[in-house]
């Protein structure tokens, strides 16, 4: 069960005009459900992508890269799930630019305009034939309208489909800003284990485009961890219609960059939250902020050192206030010169240590207190300077063995 986390309704979820979304049931793995997604970009649209860096990476993410290399102008996505097109060589690559040229003269573009993807098991040959057959359904359901539906056909293990919206001001125009993501299990940054779609009408130039997707990206996506293990398949994708009646934000210095990033980057955190809330046997969504760094890379080492560590997470699993593994984590962080005299940590209102040691006031029973809540903060301070980061990770329980140990069968 997702902690802290629903279904959105269809009505939370704000059409972007441009982009329109269509779904079918493929039977690409399991009959009778919704398994293949297309999103379709009116003309004139720009794009830009992260994608995991496994050197194992799965074919669509090189036909991507490869397609995006050519040109921004990207006029359509293609997502499937059930199989992940991954470690299947060249049929793998083979198999992904078929799918891009099966879908391409049906929206009346041009191959190299398509991105596919596709999230599943991991080197199985994509069942390419049953994917082409779905696309005229996929076409023929397209719609502003259908984001939600469009958030269920990327699940795989997810519990619930995952979405966000917000509208921004910029200048005279109100723009959209939509996404949608899928992800519970192998996550990890670099870029974490996921596929992300998020979409805008703002008018948006390639450059600026793509400086938004990494702000972003480094502060939502790439802020989470389940697991520790980074897929083959990680993609996340922003694209920009340009139908809102604005002038194009060129680069960072344009008035509405800062509005549109910020927007962007708000629907990237809610999406990247939800991939832990809904993380496979999540129990606990915890909060691991570290202050106080000389510089901003050796708090995400600290935090995701604390975020990574299987005996803390257990810890969290079981409520056991066994606290010590979190300093043992900052202590192997990787900070040669860390001062652990000069460490605080604290969970939520409690101060657990100071000093390099148990705090004075410290009684277990709190600890055990805040340790049994469904949402907890853990803040270290590292008394070193005035820099900060956060990210967010779940506990591991009995249930994430079992999803993994049956994920085939």
């Amino acid at each position: 069960m997702a902690v802290g986390l629903s279904a959105p309704a269809p009505e939370q979820l704000c059409p972007v005009p441009g982009v329109r979304l269509g779904t079918a049931r493929a039977g690409i793995r399991k009959a009778d459900r919704r398994d293949l997604l297309v999103v379709a970009l009116d003309p004139g649209s720009v794009a830009a992508g992260a994608f995991t860096r496994n050197r194992f990476c799965a074919a669509p993410v090189l036909v991507c890269r490869e397609h995006l290399e050519a040109t921004a102008a990207i006029r359509a996505l293609v997502v499937n799930t059930g199989n992940a097109n991954a470690g299947t060589g060249e049929r793998g690559l083979s198999d992904a630019r078929a799918t891009c040229e099966a879908l391409a003269p049906l929206l009346q573009v041009q191959p190299r305009q398509v991105l596919p993807f596709s999230t599943g098991v991991i080197m199985e040959p994509l069942p390419v034939e049953r994917v082409v057959a779905g696309l005229p359904a996929c076409v023929s359901d397209l719609r502003e309208d259908n984001w939600l539906a469009a958030a269920e056909a990327i699940m795989t293990t997810d519990t619930l489909p995952k979405a966000a919206s917000r509208k921004v001001r910029i200048g005279a125009a109100e723009v959209s800003v939509t996404g949608i993501a899928k992800g519970a299990g192998m996550i990890h940054p670099d870029m974490a284990t996921m596929l992300g779609f998020v979409s805008t009408d703002a008018a948006v130039s390639p450059a600026a485009l793509r400086s938004i997707l990494a702000y972003a990206t480094q502060r939502s996506f790439n802020a989470i961890t389940v697991d520790g293990d980074t897929s083959t398949n990680d993609s996340f994708v922003l694209a920009a219609s340009g139908k809102a009646a604005m002038p194009v934000i060129a680069d960072e210095r344009s008035q509405g960059y800062a509005p549109l990033r910020d927007a962007v980057t708000d629907v990237s955190v809610q999406l990247a939250q939800a991939i832990v809330r809904d993380g496979e046997g999540a129990t606990k969504f915890i909060t691991i902020r570290v202050e106080g760094g000389a510089r901003e890379d050796e708090c995400r080492k600290v935090a995701f050192a604390i975020a990574h560590s299987p005996l803390v997470k257990t810890a969290f699993f079981a409520s056991d206030p066994n606290l010590g593994r979190i300093l043992a984590a900052i202590g192997y962080s990787g900070i040669a010169d860390l001062d652990v005299a000069g460490i605080q940590l604290h969970l939520d209102e409690v101060r657990v240590a100071s000093n390099g040691g148990r705090d004075p006031s410290y009684r277990e029973e709190d600890g055990q207190r805040v340790m049994r809540r469904s949402e907890i903060t853990v803040r270290v301070v590292l008394g070193r300077g005035e820099r900060s980061a956060t990210v967010w990770t779940c506990d591991l329980s009995h249930e994430y063995v079992t999803i993994n140990a049956e994920y085939r069968t």
